[in-house]
């Protein structure tokens, strides 16, 4: 069956809209102002261990919500909705009488609105019921990780979705189940449902998401002998934030939430194959492409706290609206500096696939971090490389997440000469696995200097082969990419105007041609 599929988030913005005609209740974060701190940290001793091994301190965010203030929001008729330690907030609906008695109670801080509009962004038309990733095993070498005895083992992967419709019977995930490697499963949108509705119960389409996220993390079919993921061996933690087959408000708080409860279980390595973008209500409500700065959406604020205060290595999908000319730039909370933010690639040349977004020229940092084969959105390339930091995880467990990402970036086919299309390339395992061992690293890498307004560079390739270059107005931005043919051995690039760098990607080897 043929599905496309949308998902959902709410904007945060710092003003509140338009006042009804008739107030109605609206939703709002209220933020306290402070915290016991005689409170002990609501996290788990396994949390709590694997800070101290990594030099993390716990902190006030660590601590839980003040029970004396949330009794006296009670006391108000005030009922909170959804709690954050992060943010030492809690989400409720107020009425206008509310909000002003909120805001006179002296442990309130501020009042967020929260914005009733939704913002979208969609997936490519797929098949959702087969994952067909198995050609970007080959990509990103997964042989090398099999034979190094790497498979995610002892690594706790969460994984952040709309839905996990059939995981429990997939074939390709059977395996997970029979060792009791799905440990828990929670409901942010619906509380009241069990792990057993979360896997039998189909509300939408996109209840196969999360499914086929998992297969492309840790997919394995014997009866198939074909491996959709690396990490086979890793065990999960699931949580439900989005839904798809209503307008739903609370995507936001089930994010937050979910992010902290898999913090306090322990889990450094999540995956998010989520995107946010514009919406299909009024358009004026949108994110604008300007937003997507790593700091204004309340989900990339989470993701970044994640990432600096607590060692959590977030993987997320870039983006699928590479083909929107009127967007093209990536989602949140890909904008986000410290998460790995993945894109997709051709598996032929390598070179960004239409649909897959592109790093805002804005932002001082590369974003997508990295890139992979996905024939179905960047929402099936992100999981691949979560799978790649599970097996560096169980190589190494005492990496920070700031190291494993600087070993995905650098094992990468195009690495240092990345840009904004598909980030530093493909991640390599060999390469990886050199790196870990403390080996030295083969030249893959060389820059030439180039004037006027072509040049030939001798490539020892067979004629009329076809290779992939970015032209470039700076180190990173990307004019346009190409694919050209080898002549009597050589490649003959002619200038375009702005050209100021050339990336030549010949996979195995990359050129940077640096125009005088």
């Amino acid at each position: 069956m043929t599905q496309r599929i949308v998902l959902w988030l709410l904007l945060w913005p710092a003003l509140c809209w338009a006042t009804p005609t008739k107030p109605e209740p609206a939703k709002y974060w209220i933020i306290f102002k402070d915290k016991d701190p005689s409170a002990a940290p609501a996290l788990s001793p396994g949390t709590l261990h694997s800070r101290q091994l990594r030099g993390l301190p716990v902190d006030d965010t660590d601590r839980p919500l003040s029970a004396n203030y949330l009794a006296q929001l009670r006391q108000t008729g005030v009922t909170p909705l959804c709690r954050s330690r992060w943010f030492n907030a809690v989400s409720a609906q107020l009425s206008p009488a509310h909000v002003a008695q909120v805001k006179q109670l002296s442990f309130v801080k501020e009042l967020i609105p929260i914005d009733r509009h939704l913002v979208v962004t969609g997936l490519p038309d797929a098949d959702l019921t087969r994952p067909q990733l198995a050609p970007v095993m080959n990509q990103i070498q997964a042989n090398e990780f099999a034979a190094a005895g790497l498979t995610g083992r002892f690594v706790k992967v969460g994984v952040l979705d709309a839905g996990f419709f059939g995981a429990d019977s997939a074939a390709a995930l059977k395996h997970l189940f029979v060792r009791n490697g799905v440990r828990t499963v929670r409901d942010y949108v619906n509380a009241k449902k069990t792990k057993n509705d979360l896997f039998h119960n189909l509300e939408s389409m996109s209840d196969f998401h999360g499914t086929e996220v998992m297969a492309a993390i840790a997919g394995l079919d014997p009866a198939e002998n074909i491996q959709y993921g690396l990490a086979t061996d890793a065990t999960f933690y699931l949580a439900r934030t989005d839904q798809g087959n209503r307008e739903f408000r609370g995507e936001e708080d089930n994010w937050v939430q979910a992010i902290e409860w898999l913090d306090s279980l322990g889990v450094r390595l999540v995956n998010t194959s989520l995107g946010y973008a514009r919406g299909f209500t009024d358009p004026k409500e949108n994110y604008e492409p300007k937003q997507m700065d790593g700091h204004t959406s309340v989900i990339s604020r989470a993701a970044q706290m994640a990432a600096d205060k607590k060692g959590m290595l977030i993987v997320v999908s870039a983006g699928n609206e590479g083909d929107d000319r009127s967007w093209r730039i990536i989602s949140t909370p890909a904008d986000a500096q410290g998460v790995l933010a993945v894109g997709a690639t051709n598996s032929r040349l390598w070179n960004r696939i239409g649909y897959s977004s592109i790093g805002p020229e804005s932002l001082p940092y590369l974003k997508p971090n990295v890139s992979c084969f996905s024939l179905y959105g960047t929402s099936l390339s992100a999981p691949v490389i979560t799978g790649f930091a599970a097996c560096i995880m169980q190589a190494n467990p005492r990496l920070t997440n700031r190291e494993v990402i600087e070993l995905i970036e650098k094992s990468s086919h195009l690495y240092p000469y990345g840009n904004n299309f598909v980030g530093y390339g493909v991640p390599q395992a060999s390469r990886v696995l050199a790196m870990l061992r403390k080996q030295p690293l083969s030249a893959t890498a060389r820059s030439v200097n180039a004037s006027g307004k072509s040049v030939s560079l001798p490539l020892g390739l067979n004629d009329k082969e076809t290779v992939s270059i970015f032209r470039k107005k700076d180190e990173t931005h990307v004019i346009q990419q190409e694919a050209l043919k080898v002549s009597n051995g050589k490649l003959l690039i002619k200038r375009v105007n702005g050209e100021a760098r050339t990336t030549v990607d010949l996979k195995k080897e990359v050129i940077e041609v640096i125009w005088d």
